[in-house]
C-alpha cells in the first residue's frame, strides 16, 4: 500500500471527523468523549501544521495536527500534537507517515519543540513515537477521568534542533 503525506485543507475535515471520532470511541487516545463535527474540525485550520495521510485508492487514512501549547508568549515555538489513524488501517504505517509530515511542517513552521500526553497504557503510540525521536519525559499521574476512571499519562517530547536559536 502506497502512502503519501500532504497539507491538509478545508475540504478534508469530514474524514478527518470520522477517524477523530473513532479516536474518541474506542477510548485509546484522547480524554474527549464528544464526537465533534464537521464544523468543529473546520476550525482546526487556524494556521498550525496539520498533514493527512493518503492511502492509494483509499483517500485519507490518518492525519496529524499541532495546536498551541499556550498562550504566554515564552511558549512561543512549542506546539503539542496528536495523531489519528482510521480504524481499518491502524498497524500499517500510516502514523509513522503522518508523524514524518507533521515533524518537517512543524520545521518550517518554526517550531521547536513538540510535546504530547499518551495514555500509559497506549504501546503502539509509544512504540511511534520512540522511533519517531520522541523522549518520555514522565508520567502524570491521575491526569484526567475518563469514563468514571482517572487514566495516566506519558508525556513524550522532541526538539527540532535546526530551530532552536
Amino acid at each position: 500500500m502506497t502512502l503519501t503525506a500532504r497539507a491538509a485543507s478545508t475540504d478534508d475535515a469530514p474524514i478527518l471527523a470520522q477517524i477523530y471520532n473513532e479516536g474518541i470511541e474506542d477510548r485509546v487516545g484522547t480524554f474527549e468523549t464528544r464526537p465533534r463535527t464537521v464544523d468543529e474540525v473546520r476550525a482546526w485550520f487556524d494556521g498550525h501544521p496539520l498533514v493527512v495521510v493518503e492511502a492509494e485508492g483509499r483517500g485519507v487514512i490518518a492525519f496529524a495536527s499541532t495546536s498551541t501549547y499556550r498562550a504566554r508568549e515564552c511558549y512561543a515555538g512549542i506546539a503539542e500534537f496528536s495523531v489519528y489513524v482510521a480504524r481499518s488501517q491502524r498497524g500499517k504505517g500510516a502514523g509513522r507517515v503522518a508523524m514524518q509530515a507533521l515533524i518537517a511542517a512543524a520545521a518550517r513552521a518554526g517550531i521547536w519543540k513538540l510535546v504530547s500526553r499518551i495514555f500509559v497504557e497506549n504501546a503502539a503510540s509509544r512504540a511511534l513515537m520512540a522511533a519517531m525521536g520522541f523522549r518520555e519525559v514522565g508520567v502524570y499521574e491521575s491526569h484526567a477521568k475518563l469514563d468514571g476512571r482517572w487514566r495516566d499519562v506519558v508525556i513524550v517530547e522532541r526538539l527540532i534542533r535546526e530551530n532552536r536559536h
